[in-house]
């Protein structure tokens, strides 16, 4: 079977080299400070903290070289992910926090993984208090993804 090469050009892969294989780029927020609702204590509820955030997205790199918008991953995305976790409504884990954000950067079939860190910066005066999670983008094999390694058989066609 060919694989189909539109689906290779999304996910910007050569028919040759396996996702796992490729060099990644990143795009970073760095000590993002937002008013958040957060926390699971009695003194935490009805108000907010400051929360800051450091996420690091690596993604598979560009088609092309090009000064292009329409080939990056912009820091809008990221902020406005944050953003919209936030006015969810009140949070109780940070560990929540981060995940939700991590799933929001991932949604870009771009991302290939995530680093989420989330500090609360005023429950302990003089100390952040939070977490740090790597997440990753499901497997190019794995279910709800579009299976090019699986269905490309050996033969590879250079069109």
């Amino acid at each position: 079977m060919t694989p189909d090469h539109k689906i290779l050009a999304a996910r910007f892969l050569s028919p040759r080299a396996r996702p796992e294989q490729l060099e990644l780029d990143k795009v970073r927020v760095l000590d993002l400070v937002l008013p958040a609702r957060i926390g699971l204590w009695s003194e935490e509820q009805g108000v907010t903290q400051r929360v800051r955030f450091s996420v690091e997205l690596s993604v598979y790199p560009t088609p092309k070289l090009a000064d292009d918008f329409d080939y990056v991953i912009s820091y809008d995305f990221i902020i406005d992910g944050i953003k919209a976790v936030l006015s969810e409504g009140h949070i109780l884990l940070v560990e929540t926090l981060a995940e939700r954000i991590a799933q929001h950067c991932l949604s870009d079939r771009r991302a290939a993984q995530v680093r989420v860190v989330a500090e609360k910066l005023d429950r302990v005066p003089g100390a952040s208090l939070g977490c740090e999670i790597v997440r990753r983008q499901k497997a190019v094999e794995e279910a709800n993804v579009y299976s090019i390694w699986a269905n490309a058989g050996s033969r590879i066609d250079n069109d």
